[in-house]
């Protein structure tokens, strides 16, 4: 796996190849379909969900404002509490911070939680590469890893696969992993669950560190915040004898209070609980209970880029909930592997390219996967306009220019494949600057409505085969109101 897919083809392309794929989308549309009606009823029950939700957009945004003092204190309350926090400013920082304390203790093998930090960092290649061997023991987490495959989702990564084909998975790669899977194996769902408990269970037992991430940070006690469904992570959170906690800065929160509105807010958002089965919370080291050493790298990789852009920035609100991919249209059909991120969907489509630019093709692409219907900005339970910052970032694509990125200048150039927008964009500025174009167009338009075609053809009849274009009117505006109104041309 890798935690970029650099080098993947853009969105168009792959979203092409996905959509063929009559499994893949029927997998797909069974499981988000599920999920987000079962989020829908969640949200029901809460006859103040519009007020919670405004709460969390706005705790998001007051912490991001003042993102440098919160996460000083969170530093000094983690150091108080006998832990000890590391910096990153990117990925190949971070790596290299914990493969370093990982080879400190003298162990070759680590247990994870789910963590989509170590995913976007690419850490489990980094200590591949030094001789460490990362167990992922969250389930779908294992199913992926074992079928050497990519995440695909946020809350669910192995939504892309069916009950055989894990079934299938288990059967044929488990052994390489540790423990086999036993034999005559069905895909019974409880069947399945019991050969992933035996065969975490002995990496639990055994494993000596244990790296995590974090669904938030409480600046004022340092403790650090892991809801989950299984119990898994808290096995990996309590049974090493270190914690290594990889965790992006914008998860700070400032007290125990605004947390109370995260943990009502994302539960109803991601599984449709009204709360997690699991919740664990941990504030340094206590002798006598769990990790004697616990390190903390706070991770930029990007993240103050974002924050620079003041349209941007909304974005590092998002608390991970998944909702957005669940209602979707896009992402329901060509899957979250077409994003070429750790972040698919539509929240993926914006986050990736503050994070990692646009200079890329596949980057490039991204702020195009979307309809901008809409539908991910009405679910998100921190009010992210996500189609806002898409427009902003076609209009970064389109237009070029500079940003900033990690303190170097880098030049935007508009990506191939965009030209006949550009034209056509100059096009339209040129006539909306010529009253007299502009009007003289009109006419002609009215003029000839009568032989306008109901389809476009040649490459625009996969446009109208699901939509009607739109009718000329009769006359022009202009000449409409003229007659009508009697006000000046």
């Amino acid at each position: 796996m890798s935690g970029t897919y650099l080098g993947m083809p853009s969105f168009p392309r792959a979203a092409r190849r996905a959509v063929r794929d009559a499994t893949l989308r029927g997998n797909l549309r069974h499981a988000t379909r599920t999920i987000r009606d079962k989020r829908a009823a969640a949200v029901a029950e809460l006859d103040d969900w519009a007020e919670l939700r405004e709460a969390g957009k706005q705790i998001k945004d007051r912490t991001l404002r003042h993102l440098d003092h919160h996460l000083l204190r969170l530093e000094r309350a983690v150091t108080a509490a006998g832990g000890t926090v590391h910096w990153a400013a990117d990925a190949a920082s971070a790596n290299r911070i914990v493969t370093d304390l990982v080879k400190a203790t003298g162990e070759t093998e680590v247990v994870k939680v789910k963590s989509m930090a170590t995913q976007e960092i690419g850490l489990n290649e980094a200590l591949s590469a030094a001789g460490i061997r990362a167990y992922e023991t969250d389930l779908a987490e294992l199913i992926v890893q074992l079928g050497d495959d990519r995440p695909s989702h946020i809350l669910v990564p192995a939504i892309h696969r069916n009950r055989a084909e894990i079934r299938d998975i288990f059967a044929r790669h488990m052994a390489d992993w540790g423990r086999p899977a036993p034999d005559g194996l069905t895909d019974v769902p409880a069947d399945l669950a019991e050969a992933a408990r035996l065969h975490l269970r002995e990496k639990f037992l055994r494993a000596k560190v244990g790296i995590s991430g974090a669904n938030f940070m409480v600046a004022e006690t340092g403790t650090l915040v892991v809801v989950e469904s299984e119990g898994n992570g808290r096995m990996c959170l309590t049974l090493p004898e270190t914690l290594i906690s990889v965790v992006g800065i914008e998860k700070t929160v400032p007290t125990w209070q605004d947390l109370e509105v995260f943990l009502q807010l994302l539960p109803r958002s991601s599984t449709a609980e009204r709360m997690n089965p699991y919740t664990s919370t941990w504030t340094g080291t206590t002798d006598g209970d769990g990790p004697r050493a616990f390190h903390l790298v706070l991770l930029d990789n990007g993240r103050t880029d974002a924050l620079a852009d003041t349209v941007g920035r909304q974005t590092l609100r998002c608390i991970r909930c998944s909702a957005c991919l669940n209602v979707c249209p896009v992402y329901e059909r060509a899957g979250g592997h077409a994003y070429g991120s750790t972040y698919p969907g539509p929240i993926g489509a914006v986050l990736t390219p503050l994070l990692r630019g646009t200079a890329t093709p596949l980057d490039a692409s991204l702020p195009y996967a979307s309809t901008l219907c809409g539908a991910c900005y009405d679910v998100c339970p921190v009010a992210i306009d996500i189609p806002e910052v898409l427009v902003h970032l076609r209009e970064r694509v389109v237009e070029g220019g500079e940003v900033t990125r990690r303190g170097v200048r880098t030049t935007l150039r508009p990506a191939k494949g965009h030209a006949a927008e550009r034209a056509a964009m100059r096009a339209a500025r040129w006539v909306f600057d010529h009253p007299a174009a502009l009007r003289a167009g009109g006419r002609l338009a009215a003029g000839t409505r009568r032989w306008h075609p109901r389809r476009l053809p040649g490459p625009g009849r996969a446009w109208t085969d699901s939509r009607d274009l739109p009718e000329v009117p009769a006359e022009p505006f202009r000449d409409w109101w003229q007659r009508t109104r009697g006000g000046a041309r």
